[in-house]
């Protein structure tokens, strides 16, 4: 017998980066789990596209355009989902730009405020919108993807690196400063995971996996489907007693 703890019945979902990768595959997960989802993306079609897998499947989604870089957007993407399923009590946080490989010196100023402006800044005002619905509920979970380069570095990547160290240290001033009004704020740290981002750095999926598999203790990339059922968890009454934690699911990345 499946703990109900587990379940996501009753509960409502903002996923951040919805149109693919870590954030369609949490999507589809917190609907099977039984959640109401609103699958916010830039990419408007692919939000719409996560949603309507969803709604296929018997669930109940909601697409939203969503620019994390703009403040009354990440508002109004809140406002939505309240207004369409009555409330708030899980926001997934997974968007991310596309980094250059560049040292410091190599960068310029606007590659690296992009990098800040998405990965760090936009979590920054997507929290900010979403807690006065969670308080409104008298409780939630807010969960940032991070990365194992939140905790290790890798050459020529010093804005995912900070950000992604920033956003552990971001749950852990949340989960401090709202555990009195039931809130409750944790990271994902996956390793490499096979998503379209590993595209940008390798010719095709096959090049990836040999390049960066062997990084990982047990041999691989990670799926998508691994992190979001981490993310499931977290989102679930079965991690009530967690809070303020980076969840690694690195495959041994960081173990040696």
């Amino acid at each position: 017998m499946i703990d109900p703890a587990f379940t996501l019945e009753k509960k409502i979902a903002i996923v951040v980066g919805a149109a693919n990768g870590i954030g369609r595959a949490t999507a589809l997960a917190y609907a099977a789990a039984g959640a109401r989802v609103a699958c916010a993306d830039v990419e408007e079609p692919g939000a719409k596209s996560t949603a309507g897998e969803i709604e296929a499947g018997g669930g109940q989604a909601l697409p939203v355009r969503l620019d994390v870089t703009d403040g009354a957007s990440c508002r109004d993407a809140v406002t939505a989902t309240v207004q369409r399923f009555g409330g708030l009590d899980v926001l997934m946080y997974g968007a991310a730009d596309s980094d250059q490989t560049a040292t410091v010196l190599e960068m310029d100023e606007a590659t690296w405020d992009r990098v800040i402006r998405i990965n760090l800044t936009g979590a920054f005002l997507m929290v900010k919108a979403a807690i006065p619905a969670m308080i409104a509920r008298r409780g939630g979970s807010i969960i940032l993807i991070a990365s194992q380069l939140g905790r290790v570095a890798s050459p020529g990547r010093p804005a995912y690196c900070a950000t992604k160290g920033a956003l552990i240290q971001l749950a852990k001033v949340l989960a401090a400063d709202h555990a009195s009004q039931g809130i409750r704020a944790n990271t994902i740290s996956p390793g490499a995971i096979e998503t379209r981002r590993m595209l940008r750095r390798w010719k095709d999926m096959d090049e990836a996996r040999r390049m960066m598999g062997p990084k990982h203790l047990l041999g691989r990339l990670g799926l998508p489907a691994e992190i979001a059922r981490a993310a499931v968890y977290l989102a679930s009454d079965a991690s009530a007693f967690m809070t303020g934690s980076d969840l690694l699911i690195d495959g041994g990345y960081t173990a040696v």
